[in-house]
């Protein structure tokens, strides 16, 4: 009997008391389809009440019999109460409810049990294995023992001075009723543990998408943009001076605009489709824009293809950075199997030296093993990424 006795408290909430845990989740076996079985499995076990129901409706011409059937009957309800709530509630079973609510309905259940046992004797005794299923379902665990000490003890005691026989057997079968319960404790706090985590993880996740697509649109936007800007400043000196000059450049600058939303929309999907002779490409082109001799490699061959996606990275924000900040005449990006590296012989450290672009690279680069290294020359200044 005592494996099977389980008791939910009734509760208005969709979700654990004092937990953010939706209680479908949390509890994966109170689910839709079982819901209307879940109520009678947890309830079925009132049957070993019935024999004190007999003994009160035998007694029914006695005051004592009219009582104990009473409080027998309340005694049902009240436990079954919990089971045969709304469709919100039923199997809904809480890991640490608030304690008044508790001490309220595990008191009621020991007074129905009392006033059951006084009036119909050794078989009312019997509620004692619900009241240690319910209190360790719902008291801190501490005064669930301390309580289950003293029923068994009165149990034992009254069995004793009344001479009823199978006490002993009520006595065990509460202690059972209480490790059952205590391990079926246990398996809901795992399960509400384990939904903080999966929620916490799903949080992180989030957490580490926003950043990544943050940290993408500064690298798309921050070179596209800067290279337009540039660009547009040219083609306004040039529109007194060289009319074919300046539809050429309006021309680059509309498919430049171009190529920024394409990337832009990658990045909204997901995507990454940069290639590294891409880059040297745009990067050779911005730079001559920019008024900066590009000293640029033609080959990449030799770039393993788990470091192509980082070093077009580093090529774009590397220059675009020289672009920015530096004020240089030339620019050079050298390239070999491990590494690559931007310098110029501009100003010393760009203004993004330790901004968002960089940080974001590291990041990149940490991902496949790679450190990024920045050096101040004389003059000038030197992005590296190299892996060891």
């Amino acid at each position: 009997m005592s494996a099977g006795v389980t008791t939910v408290l009734p509760v208005n909430e969709e979700r654990v008391a004092g937990l953010d845990v939706p209680v479908g989740q949390a509890f994966p076996w109170a689910s839709q389809q079982r819901r209307g079985l879940g109520p009678w499995v947890g309830a079925i076990w009132l049957v070993f009440m019935v024999p004190t129901l007999v003994d009160g409706w035998r007694a029914r011409g006695t005051l004592h019999g009219v009582i104990g059937m009473i409080a027998t009957a309340a005694f049902m309800v009240l436990y079954a109460s919990s089971f045969f709530g709304t469709d919100r509630v039923r199997l809904r079973m809480i890991e640490r409810p608030p304690l008044r609510l508790a001490l309220g309905y595990i008191g009621a259940l020991l007074v129905l049990g009392v006033v059951a046992t006084i009036a119909l004797g050794a078989n009312a005794t019997a509620t004692a294995v619900f009241i240690a299923a319910a209190a360790m379902m719902s008291l801190p665990i501490r005064l669930t023992i301390v309580l289950d000490i003293v029923m068994v003890t009165a149990v034992i005691v009254a069995g004793q001075l009344e001479d009823w026989p199978g006490q002993g057997g009520v006595a065990f079968g509460a202690l059972m009723a209480s490790l059952a319960i205590l391990g079926m404790r246990t398996v809901v706090s795992r399960n509400v543990q384990l939904w903080q985590a999966n929620a916490q993880n799903t949080v992180l996740a989030v957490d580490a998408e926003r950043n990544r697509f943050a940290r993408d649109l500064h690298d798309i936007l921050g070179h596209s943009l800067t290279v337009i800007t540039v660009k547009a400043e040219l083609a306004q000196r040039l529109i007194d001076v060289s009319p074919e000059r300046t539809r050429h450049e309006l021309a680059d600058l509309e498919r430049l605009s171009r190529d920024a939303l394409a990337d832009i929309r990658r990045a909204v999907e997901g995507y990454r489709e940069l290639t590294l002779p891409g880059e040297l490409a745009r990067a050779r082109a911005a730079l001559t824009t920019a008024e900066i001799t590009p000293n640029v490699p033609q080959a990449t061959e030799i770039v393993p293809t788990e470091l192509r996606e980082l070093f077009a990275w580093s090529v774009r924000e590397g220059v675009t950075n020289v672009i920015r900040h530096s004020g240089a005449r030339n620019c050079e990006i050298r390239l070999s199997e491990a590494c690559v590296e931007i310098r110029d012989d501009g100003n010393g450290p760009c203004g993004d030296h330790e901004g968002s672009g960089l940080t974001g690279l590291r990041e990149r680069a940490s991902a496949v093993g790679a450190v990024v290294t920045t050096r101040t020359l004389s003059p000038g200044f030197s992005l590296q990424v190299a892996r060891p």
